[in-house]
């Protein structure tokens, strides 16, 4: 009887070692596949990291060679649009590059284009001049009599701002304005700017809308504008219209598209100023959808994902 007991308990034990084991096991196979997941998350991340670097230098490369092919070329050459690519850290690089002369000057441009832009884009005129006047309302420098009707009319709408009274900043401030609607400023920023420092256009590069708001277009000289921009000599060839030009401007607006060898693909922009004096270009603005930022000494007027 001992015997047997004995046998029994021997094998209860060995029962419960081989359980243990099993355990054991088990819990290791866990921790192997938790380690095996943390690994391929620590490489994707590292990779990610090392396209967003290498996205860094590729878009500050882009803006040396845009700023190279602008400050090169004889003063009645300068080019005021233009694209090119090349290969460079294991992405194909793809730039395009057009002066901030061809979108309206929020500060600068007159009533009836800024309203013939907002009529353009859907507005109804009377509400179209209205939106204008806000607009010259808030980047004007205020009197004693301007000041308290530009400000009654914010206060009246119970906003807890007023008007700036001083120029845009930045085309964001666009949606601030009073009563214009969030989704008409929306569609007007592919065709507004702060930098271009001009108040006419480029009606070379300038986009169908943007002609199309100049004071006076009609559907047959747009017809005529666009269907000859490119052997335009001077602004009278084409149109009498008031607030065109043929010229650039001194700001920039850079487009970078970066595919990585990696299958990822990363947009930036950036608006400069190639003004040839201490420094080949300043970077007044940029935006990036990963958040890629130049590698430049010059700081940024907007944050990374910011409009420009």
């Amino acid at each position: 009887m001992s015997v047997r007991r004995s046998r029994h308990s021997c094998g209860g034990r060995d029962g419960f070692i081989v359980v243990a084991a099993l355990w054991i096991l088990s819990a290791l196979a866990a921790l192997a596949s938790v380690y095996s997941i943390y690994v391929v998350n620590v490489a994707t991340s590292v990779t990610v990291n090392d396209d967003v670097i290498r996205a860094e230098a590729l878009l500050s490369a882009s803006l040396d060679l845009t700023a190279y092919r602008v400050t090169v070329a004889p003063r009645e050459e300068k080019p005021t649009r233009g694209r090119f690519a090349f290969r460079m850290n294991g992405a194909d690089v793809l730039v395009e590059f057009c002066s901030e002369a061809a979108r309206i000057n929020l500060n600068k441009a007159s009533k009836a284009l800024l309203s013939g832009l907002f009529s353009v884009l859907g507005a109804h005129p009377d509400d179209a001049e209205q939106y204008a006047d806000r607009i010259i309302g808030w980047r004007s420098a205020p009197s004693s009599d301007s000041l308290d009707k530009e400000e009654s009319l914010y206060r009246a709408a119970g906003l807890s701002y007023g008007p700036r009274g001083s120029p845009f900043a930045h085309v964001g401030e666009l949606e601030l304005v009073l009563g214009l609607p969030p989704a008409l400023a929306e569609r007007a920023m592919p065709f507004v700017t702060v930098y271009s420092g001009r108040s006419d256009i480029n009606i070379r590069d300038a986009a169908p809308e943007v002609i199309a708001a100049l004071p006076g277009m009609t559907p047959e000289k747009l017809n005529a504008a666009l269907n000859n921009r490119e052997l335009i000599a001077d602004q009278s060839s084409v149109t009498s219209q008031a607030g065109v030009t043929t010229e650039g401007s001194k700001a920039m607006r850079v487009t970078v598209r970066m595919a990585f060898d990696s299958g990822r693909t990363i947009t930036s922009a950036a608006v400069i100023l190639v003004d040839g004096h201490d420094e080949p270009y300043r970077v007044l603005s940029w935006q990036s959808d990963a958040g890629v930022r130049p590698a430049t000494q010059s700081a940024p007027r907007n944050i990374a994902g910011g409009r420009s």
